[in-house]
């Protein structure tokens, strides 16, 4: 196969004109050396004297220069004054000595022509250069701005990378939502013939990596239509009116390449809310989202361009964008649950050599939560520490590792801890595992580690065995318990606390102020809303906002925050009090072992004793 070199580029063209002047300039200066040694210059008295001594076998006359050569060819110059003949330089010398001597007279009018031509020509020379330089410059400005309000949509061959529904694991609801829009476009006339019409645009809602943009994709390959991808943030540049000039620009191909499918990544860059209070109304992103507001609303239904927007942030988005008409349909992207998981995971284990004791579904069960992107992430990361131990296949272990370092971060076996504070951790996570295991309504526990990971120095990892979406008030009470467990165990051992359970009181915190300002869960302040809940990064309204209760109410909130976090404390110091043996007898086998399984740690509590590692 030939291989294809680089193009050289060629010289440049002011460069290799500035070096050919002063070629030019030297050759001309350096002109009268090329015949050997030069002249040397003597008065023109010293002349006559030579030539009335005899001594001059030849002269040259060259304008007012009297070049001579002596007997021993020994060559000498004078000058004459302008205008001044030979004859009248040398009037007082014998004629007998003038008749034998041999004069020259040189054509000098070539020689002149030549050197006008050449200060002519030189400094023309240096001006065209520059001309022709500034001038290039100008036409290359000239062409970034022709082009600097064109579109940068990329255009996606599906004949080479086609993209279809069975590339894309889980989200069936998702999926069928969008079938309609594929036959649309593989079937326009037989919706035209019923009246309907098709949506215009379709806005995919969901947290990221949830596959909202390879969904756009599998739409146009199940349609085999062109596919233009631009994200929101190529729209807006500094200069006013680019992003617009760039809308415009966008929907003309595409009704060029009709039908096809124009998909806008991060909406929300361009899409929202206007009159937010700060910039003014002649905001460069504002004007863009008006030319797309334009666009939509203008171009016909018929056309076969839809365009398909994406983004997390749907609360932010302007009311004008989401009306019927123009984003009239909503297709909403949720995190996999168990069996979407299982299938996201055969998808991305096709070209990974998997051994035989892999479980997927088990490995789905501990990934609650985990988008698409996450769990290509973790069959990614579990080929990778499969590969450093130079194994041949990806076992069940290195994919629960994996789990553990997408999670909680990688081991840090190179933080080492002093005695005293592996004591310490050791009784903190030990406290949180045995008040979580012992009430109902916790998570079950996996696993128990004093090994840091990430900026923790120890975890206790709970998994729920099923997606939840719906959490009552005993599991709040049960799981602040549980965040409570390493607190009091602290306290409980060695009558004071350290800096280590400072995380788990934020948390249990936080826990507590939202069951009492947004869920209702309070006895005394009932089922009330305070605070308004608002997500949106808009100064303006931020600058504005009055906080809806009073201080009394205030206070009252405070009380009952308070008293739920008391109540942790408490149901966590009870259990550990029952339990304190065991307490110190796991604590003392978690610092041997550094980690314990959920089956080691259920032995230990029962009283078993373990089998060596």
């Amino acid at each position: 196969m030939p291989i294809a070199l680089p193009k050289r580029k060629g010289p440049n063209p002011l460069v290799s004109l500035v070096i050919v002047a002063v070629l030019i300039s030297l050759i001309y200066s350096m002109w009268g050396s090329f015949g050997g040694t030069p002249p040397t210059e003597v008065p023109l008295s010293t002349f006559v004297e030579e030539v009335q001594g005899g001594t001059v076998s030849q002269v040259e006359v060259s304008d007012n220069r009297i070049v001579y050569t002596l007997a021993d060819d020994t060559e000498k110059y004078a000058y004459k004054e302008y205008g001044q003949t030979l004859d009248d330089v040398l009037k007082d010398v014998n004629p007998e000595v003038l008749a034998t001597l041999e004069v020259n007279v040189a054509d000098t009018s070539t020689d002149g022509i030549w050197l006008n031509i050449a200060l002519a020509i030189v400094p023309l020379i240096f001006i065209i250069g520059f001309l022709w330089f500034m001038m290039r410059g100008a036409q290359s400005s000239n062409n970034q701005a022709m082009s600097f309000g064109k579109s940068n949509a990329r255009l996606h061959d599906n004949e080479k990378e086609r993209t279809t529904f069975e590339n894309v694991a889980g989200v069936k609801e998702a999926k069928e939502e969008l079938v309609e829009i594929v036959d649309f476009l593989k079937n326009p006339s037989k919706y035209t013939a019923m009246g309907a019409k098709i949506p215009k645009g379709v806005v995919l809602v969901g947290g990221p990596g949830t596959g909202k943009t390879l969904l756009a994709r599998a739409v146009a390959g199940e349609a085999n239509v062109p596919f233009f991808n631009i994200s929101g943030s190529e729209f807006v540049e500094m200069f006013v009116g680019v992003g617009a000039s760039r809308v415009r620009d966008l929907f003309k191909k595409a009704k060029r390449n009709a039908p096809c499918i124009i998909f806008i990544d991060e909406i929300d860059a361009v899409g929202r809310q206007r009159g937010t209070g700060m910039g003014g109304g002649h905001d460069e992103r504002e004007q863009t989202l008006n030319q797309i507001l334009t666009e939509m609303d203008g171009f016909d239904t018929n056309t076969g361009v839809i365009v398909m927007a994406a983004t997390n942030r749907p609360d932010v988005l302007d009311p004008a964008l989401l009306r019927p008409g123009r984003f009239d349909r909503r297709v909403v992207v949720d995190s996999p649950s168990i069996d979407d998981r299982t299938e996201i995971l055969k998808v991305h284990a096709k070209n990974k050599p998997l051994a035989k004791n892999v479980d997927l579904q088990h490995i789905a069960k501990q990934t609650p939560g985990f988008s698409g992107a996450d769990l290509e992430n973790l069959l990614n990361e579990s080929a990778i520490l499969a590969a450093k131990k130079e194994q041949k296949e990806i076992t069940q272990h290195d994919i629960e590792m994996s789990v553990e370092k997408v999670q909680m971060g990688p081991e840090r076996r190179s933080r080492v801890l002093s005695p005293k504070e592996k004591e310490v951790t050791a009784y903190h996570e030990t406290g949180h595992a045995i008040v979580g295991h012992l009430l109902p309504e916790c998570d079950p526990l996996r696993k128990i580690t004093i090994i840091s990971r990430g900026m923790s120095l120890g975890s206790t990892w709970f998994v729920p065995d099923e997606d939840q979406h719906m959490i009552t008030k005993e599991k709040f009470e049960h799981e602040m318990a549980s965040l409570m467990g390493g607190y009091v165990a602290e306290q409980m051992i060695y009558g004071q606390v350290s800096t280590g359970p400072s995380n788990d009181l934020e948390r249990a915190t936080g826990i507590a102020r939202r069951m009492v300002t947004e869920y209702g869960m309070s006895a005394k302040i009932g089922p009330t809303v305070f605070g308004e809940k608002n997500h949106e990064v808009f100064l303006g309204r931020d600058f504005g906002h009055v906080k809806n209760y009073s201080e009394e109410k205030s206070a009252l909130i405070d009380q009952e925050v308070e008293g739920f976090v008391e109540k942790a404390y408490e149901t966590a110091k009870e259990l550990l009090t029952k339990h304190k043996k065991q307490l110190e007898h796991i604590a003392k086998t978690l610092m041997e072992r550094e980690t314990l399984t959920r089956e080691e740690f259920i032995d230990l509590l029962e009283g078993k004793k373990l089998k060596k590692a």
